[in-house]
């Protein structure tokens, strides 16, 4: 099997996403697997051929995409958010982008928004600074996009395929040999920066990470976190930079 799929699907709303993205990512795929996190979760109508793989209790997002990992076989398995949409082809060019690549571990789309814009998913790994000026009121008087256009790549070519640092865990395709060699999404994230820990550990391991332009997903970046302060998912995010900067201390040291 060549191309398996995953959804992580978290409430009602989440569900009733997938009335769009599941169609668009399911004929794309081999097998394509739902996974039911929570009340509301699992979708009315599916498929014959789609598995519904439902949690007794509540996991974090990076326990929940393994869990969809364990129960595929394919040698790529795409991770996609039920906001993300592929246009046609985009699974078919990533795979064959990896499978020209043997050392592509993790090959990522262009991503547009609602508007046709094209979206920042492509990043270099954060820094402390960084960081601090996106997370906090500070963004108000800097701007990340436009203060911090090396972490975003917005100079770099939209034309072609691209080496990267990271990109967003919205929508991946992932070698399953390269899944298996660093054991897969850590599961001690319960959201966010999960996807920053599973590049980081693919290029600490010598895997290449790609964007791929000629692959296209249109995606309604929810960006939560970068609209308020001080809330609840604000504190997820301080306690997964947490985590990753004591699981990688030399990031400490990344100052630019």
């Amino acid at each position: 099997m060549k191309v398996s799929g995953v959804f992580v699907v978290t409430g009602a709303g989440e569900a009733a996403m997938l009335r769009e993205s599941l169609p668009a990512l399911h004929a794309q795929v081999d097998e394509l697997v739902v996974v039911a996190n929570g009340r509301g979760s699992r979708p009315d109508s599916l498929p014959d051929d789609v598995r519904v793989v439902e949690n007794e209790q509540l996991l974090g997002f990076s326990a929940n995409v393994n869990k969809g990992i364990e129960a595929t076989t394919g040698e790529y398995v795409v991770i996609s958010n039920p906001d993300a949409v592929p246009e046609d082809g985009c699974i078919a060019v990533l795979a064959a982008f990896a499978d020209a690549h043997p050392r592509c571990g993790i090959a990522g789309p262009k991503m547009l928004n609602p508007d046709g814009s094209l979206q920042a998913s492509r990043r270099s790994f954060p820094t402390v600074g960084g960081t601090l000026v996106r997370r906090t009121p500070l963004r108000t008087a800097f701007p990340p996009l436009h203060w911090q256009k090396r972490h975003y790549l917005l100079d770099a070519p939209t034309d072609q395929p691209l080496q990267v640092d990271t990109m967003l865990g919205a929508f991946l395709l992932m070698r399953r040999t390269m899944l298996e060699q660093i054991g897969g999404w850590d599961s001690g994230y319960k959201l966010y920066v999960e996807d920053i820990d599973l590049n980081y550990r693919a290029m600490k391991s010598g895997w290449e990470r790609w964007w791929v332009p000629a692959a296209v997903v249109r995606h309604e970046y929810q960006a939560v976190i970068d609209k308020h302060y001080f809330t609840r998912r604000n504190l997820w995010h301080l306690r997964a930079m947490l985590r990753f900067l004591r699981k990688h201390p030399e990031r400490l040291f990344a100052l630019r």
